[in-house]
């Protein structure tokens, strides 16, 4: 099947994006310094130089002589998983994202990605090998090494999901043979995962209707389930205390001041307390004892109380500018045909989800942090304490900078071509 056929079912939403007015200067200014996959690997480095700062930071011990030092800020484990991050990117972004969607058989790297979130979600119960935190088994620990099996259902959905939007082609139109067969999976998926984490439940959840209306699912398909999903999350809420909880706490902190309302009202002191210059590097109140998950839920009220609101607005406009780069990239379109994208449907979907995925992460963690959202256990991607959560958003986004090397390789053949026809001409004249 031509690519021109395989492109007319991707929705009409995502080619609007594609054709829109600060898409096409990119495509025609070829003085512009950097490119869009450029300005990707910048905005991500710039948050994990942001996060390891932070988390140091924020880690840092009372002791009557303690000063913030070179070595206290940059250095320790978060700076060697800084790096190893870095490291992902760069592998993500050699991966030739065409040749992951066409895969075949055992190669599909598919399947391999199923059969680890469903071994995590068990793994996570087993006594031994699954670890208790805050209450919680969200982690596994293997020797030194901790993650949560979370991470990987959330950066490998948007990869499952575009190839099965992908095999099925046209036929995502149809109500039980496109919308319902992805949904369910991931609303299994999802299950395993709201047991004990039901705010990154819900994020992959989201995730998976982006993708399958962007795949040319209509509307009211989500919205004919809508209902039972609703009722569903309202479920999962009222069975756990703790989560009915944090929706009072949300609706009124300040009437258990000591109690389930502390973590928020602490928060929000935090970053009234930075100001607009903040107290300065290392001279957090909070981080010592007052602000619980200082170095990772709530990251945020630590930036916002050492670096003011000056640096709040410097971690908001980097997730902007990673997100609006990225959009360039999964939307950039050709020329001739006008209108179609230069990127395979496998690799728009791909990246729309990965786009999404971190999007609404860091909305819902700046939400929670600034108490209009309630309590959830989603951190600040890229910024929040997690070596596994940051190399895997990193060779994630390396994914989409993989996307946007492949243009440049492509633009660089038609510019060459180009130069070579002109010189042609004027031997010929």
């Amino acid at each position: 099947m031509s690519r021109d056929r395989r492109a007319t079912w991707v929705s009409e939403a995502t080619r609007a994006v594609s054709e829109s007015w600060w898409n096409r200067p990119l495509r025609a200014d070829r003085s512009l310094v950097l490119r869009a996959g450029q300005g990707i690997a910048l905005c991500s480095i710039c948050l994990l130089v942001i996060g390891v700062v932070f988390v140091n930071s924020a880690s840092l011990d009372v002791s009557g002589d303690s000063k913030t030092t070179f070595d206290a800020i940059l250095g320790g484990r978060a700076t060697l998983f800084a790096l190893a991050s870095v490291l992902c990117m760069v592998l993500g972004s050699r991966l030739p994202i065409e040749r992951i969607g066409s895969a075949r058989g055992i190669f599909n790297p598919v399947w391999w990605i199923i059969a680890l979130i469903f071994a995590g979600i068990v793994l996570v119960h087993v006594p031994g090998i699954g670890r208790e935190v805050n209450g919680a088994s969200r982690w596994i620990s293997l020797g030194p090494l901790t993650f949560q099996p979370s991470e990987m259902a959330k950066w490998g959905m948007p990869l499952i999901l575009a190839w099965w939007c992908c095999q099925r082609g046209a036929r995502m139109r149809s109500f039980w043979g496109g919308f319902v067969p992805p949904i369910l999976f991931t609303a299994v998926v999802a299950m395993g995962i709201a047991i004990e984490d039901l705010g990154t439940a819900t994020l992959i959840m989201l995730i998976a209707l982006i993708v399958v209306i962007a795949a040319g699912c209509r509307w009211w398909h989500a919205a004919t389930l809508a209902p039972l999903a609703i009722l569903g999350f309202v479920g999962l809420i009222i069975v756990s205390p703790y989560r009915v909880n944090r929706i009072i706490a949300y609706l009124d902190p300040y009437a258990d001041s000591q109690g389930i309302g502390y973590h928020i009202i602490q928060s929000m002191g935090a970053i009234s307390g930075g100001g607009l210059t903040g107290r300065g590097l290392g001279n957090s109140v909070q981080k010592f004892g007052y602000l619980p998950e200082g170095t990772t839920d709530f990251i945020y009220a630590i930036v916002c109380e050492e670096t003011g609101m000056l640096g709040a607005f410097l971690v908001v406009s980097s997730y902007a500018c990673l997100l609006w780069c990225g959009w360039l990239v999964i939307g950039a379109v050709r020329s001739v045909p006008r209108g179609v994208s230069r990127l395979s449907p496998y690799a728009q979907l791909v990246g729309l989800g990965i786009l999404a995925t971190l999007g609404f992460q860091a909305v819902i963690n700046i939400l929670v942090v600034t108490g209009l959202a309630p309590t959830k256990g989603i951190a600040l991607p890229l910024v929040s304490r997690g070596g596994t959560g940051w190399m895997l958003t990193c060779f994630s986004l390396g994914l989409i900078i993989s996307m946007d090397r492949m243009m440049a390789r492509e633009d660089a053949r038609i510019e060459a071509d180009s130069v070579g026809g002109n010189s042609l001409a004027q031997q010929s004249a």
